[in-house]
């Protein structure tokens, strides 16, 4: 019998028209820190975005307190167990965008959207000749891990999305663009993009990623590598079956690996991955500028960890 790990990190959104959203924020800032939840949530005109950490019962108290308002009763949460937090601290900020797209002709993705795909769905979908799969996120996502065949954007941000649709996909019009991301909140709008581009046939993976790789029908077949998360556990296992691979590489080395580290040099913070072995050799440092700052800070952490063991002795 499994037992249930004490923590969870709930991840969710919901676009919906809040003309009170910085109160909102506030409210939701001091409710998150009485109970002792840590985390990131955004709140905008167009709604609430958000990943929180927390124990059983605190997630439990958090999400009846976000179902208690109306607006928010239908908002799917989807749960992670985790042995402790995901986060250091607790972070409610209100924001013009839940994602920043800074469009031009803005719209609400409760009035243009693509259509939702179910796990199962989406799976049988990846596998039909007449589709391309466009994955919605950034690209150092995508470096971790994918699914098969899906092409590679090339932006580091959701607003350079449009004007890279509009540069690198016209080929595709004819198509049905599959398109997908963490948990769903980007294809929210990057499917109304599309449409708005002319594509006519465009569908989303509804739930994300993380949901895909739930289900319990499709096991999270298709997908390879790992899944980028935006909190302390880096990524995530999405391919459940024997098929599951690793797809990237150590910065240094070469060889397969997945494990994202941020560059010593605090000015500098690149992420990139690197093995075991490679860290210690290169201070995980992406350069030999980085390796040689004064600032740097796997140095700092050695001098520290040498200075503790004295202090034991």
């Amino acid at each position: 019998m499994q037992v249930q790990k004490p923590y969870r990190v709930l991840l969710y959104y919901k676009y919906v028209h809040l003309d009170n959203y910085e109160e909102y924020a506030a409210e939701h800032l001091a409710f998150c820190k009485e109970l002792g939840l840590k985390g990131r949530i955004i709140v905008a005109p167009e709604g609430l975005n958000g990943t929180v950490s927390g124990t059983v019962e605190q997630t439990d108290a958090y999400m009846e307190f976000v179902r208690k308002d109306p607006r928010f009763a239908d908002i799917w949460f989807k749960i992670d167990e985790a042995d402790g937090h995901a986060f250091k601290k607790m972070f409610v900020r209100a924001k013009k965008e839940l994602v920043t797209w800074r469009l031009k002709d803005d719209f609400h993705p409760t009035e243009l959207t693509g259509k939702y795909l179910s796990p199962k769905e989406f799976y049988e979908m990846l596998q039909r000749d007449d589709v391309v799969v466009l994955d919605g996120r950034n690209e150092y996502e995508y470096e971790l891990g994918h699914f098969r065949g899906a092409i590679r954007p090339g932006v580091e941000s959701s607003r350079e999305f449009p004007e890279w649709i509009r540069e690198n996909m016209s080929q595709f019009k004819d198509k049905k663009v599959l398109t997908y991301c963490t948990g769903g909140i980007r294809c929210e709008k990057l499917t109304g993009v599309l449409m708005k581009e002319g594509f006519e046939e465009v569908y989303q993976l509804h739930g994300g990623i993380v949901t895909y790789g739930k289900d319990p029908e499709v096991k999270g077949r298709l997908w390879d590598g790992k899944c980028y998360v935006f909190d302390e556990r880096i990524s995530v296992k999405i391919n459940q079956t024997e098929e599951d691979v690793v797809i990237s590489s150590c910065y240094y080395c070469g060889k397969p690996e997945d494990r994202y580290v941020n560059c010593a040099n605090p000015f500098c913070n690149k992420q990139h991955f690197c093995c075991t072995e490679c860290e210690v050799k290169y201070k995980r440092s992406c350069s030999d500028e980085c390796r040689e700052h004064p600032r740097n800070r796997y140095v700092e952490e050695e001098k520290a960890n040498l200075q503790a063991a004295g202090a034991k002795e």
